[in-house]
C-alpha cells in the first residue's frame, strides 16, 4: 500500500493565523502520514516566466511554521517540501532541525532541493553557479553535526572543526528527502538521502525518475530498497491510479491543489480544506495511518 501526505499548509488560505495547524490537525485525523511545507523566502518581482507565484502570494516560513504544528498534534510527520538549502548555512540550520525533531519527538522530513530562481539565491547571496556545490557539502555537514563524535566537515563553503553540537537527533540522524529531477539530484539523494521527492509527475514520468534513481544507486553500490521515494501527482488521485503509483515503487503520494486558483490565492481556507477530505486515504485506496499517537 501506498501512504499519503499533504502539500500546501503553508501557502495562501494557509498563511495566517491557525490555518496551518488546522489543515495539519484535519490531515492526521484523516489518516494523512504526513504534511509538506514548502520554501520561497522571496519571489522575483515582477514575476519572471519561471516563478512559480506572483511576488505577493503569501507563504510562512517552513520551520517556523512546522514547529507551531508540532505543537498541536501528536502523530503526523512534519515535512519540508522543499527547503533551498544553499540559502542556509548548515551550522544554524542543524539547531533548527535538530531542536524541531526533538521537539516533535522525531517527527521531521527534511526535504531539500538547490532552487532554480536566480533572484531567489542572488538574494540570499547564492551565486546560482554554486548552489549544487553548497547543497553537498551542506548536507556532508549536517549529516556530520547529527552523527559524527566529533563534527568535522571543511570545504569552500564550511569550515567547521573544533566545535560540537547538543543535543543530538532523536535517532541519531534526521530523515533527509532529497527533492529534484535531474540526474544531480538523483545522484545526491541516493548519496546523502533517505528519501527522494518528485514534484507534480505523472505516472509515466514518475517511472522514469524512479529508474533514473535505481541506476544512481546502482553506480555507488547504494541499496535502491533503503531510498523511500515520495511524489506529488499531477492528476486527481483514484483507486487505480494509486496502485498503479504503488506498483512503480513509489511509496507516497503528497497530493497537492492543482495548478489555479489555489496557487493565486483564489481559494478559501473552505476549499482546501474541501480539498484534504477529497483527498483523504480511505477516499483513494491508500494507507490510512493510525490517528493513535
Amino acid at each position: 500500500m501506498i501512504s499519503i501526505g499533504l502539500f500546501g499548509i503553508t501557502m495562501g488560505p494557509c498563511a495566517r493565523v491557525e490555518a496551518s495547524a488546522r489543515a495539519a490537525g484535519l490531515a492526521e485525523c484523516l489518516g494523512y502520514d504526513s504534511v509538506w511545507a514548502p520554501e520561497h523566502a522571496v519571489l522575483p518581482a515582477p514575476r519572471t516566466p519561471n516563478s512559480p507565484l506572483d511576488p505577493s502570494y503569501p507563504i510562512l516560513d517552513p520551520l517556523v511554521t512546522l514547529a507551531h504544528v508540532a505543537a498541536l498534534t501528536t502523530r503526523i510527520k512534519l515535512a519540508t517540501g522543499v527547503v533551498l538549502i544553499p540559502q542556509h548555512h548548515p551550522v544554524v540550520l542543524s539547531k533548527q532541525l535538530v531542536t524541531l525533531d526533538l521537539l516533535s519527538a522525531g517527527r521531521v522530513m527534511f526535504g531539500v532541493g538547490v532552487g532554480y530562481l536566480d533572484g531567489e539565491l542572488r538574494a540570499a547571496g547564492v551565486p546560482m553557479s554554486e548552489r549544487g556545490s553548497r547543497a553537498d557539502e551542506y548536507l556532508r555537514a549536517l549529516h556530520s553535526l547529527w552523527a559524527d563524535e566529533h563534527p568535522h566537515c571543511e570545504g569552500a563553503h564550511v569550515n567547521i572543526v573544533d566545535v560540537d553540537a547538543h543535543p543530538r537527533p532523536t535517532g541519531g540522524r534526521i530523515h533527509v528527502v532529497v527533492g529534484g529531477q535531474a540526474p544531480a539530484a538523483h545522484r545526491r539523494a541516493v548519496k546523502f538521502g533517505a528519501g527522494w521527492y518528485g514534484f507534480m509527475l505523472d505516472r509515466a514520468a514518475a517511472a522514469a525518475q524512479v529508474e533514473s534513481l535505481r541506476r544512481s544507486a546502482q553506480a555507488i553500490g547504494r541499496d535502491f530498497s533503503e531510498l523511500e521515494i515520495s511524489v506529488s501527482p499531477v492528476e486527481p488521485l483514484t483507486n487505480q491510479i494509486v496502485a498503479d503509483y504503488a506498483a512503480l515503487g513509489v511509496h507516497r503520494l503528497v497530493v497537492t491543489p492543482p495548478r489555479g486558483p489555489f496557487w493565486r490565492t483564489g481559494w478559501s481556507y473552505a476549499d482546501y480544506e474541501n480539498f484534504i477530505h477529497r483527498n483523504a486515504p480511505a477516499q483513494i485506496g491508500a494507507t490510512e495511518i493510525s490517528t493513535t499517537p
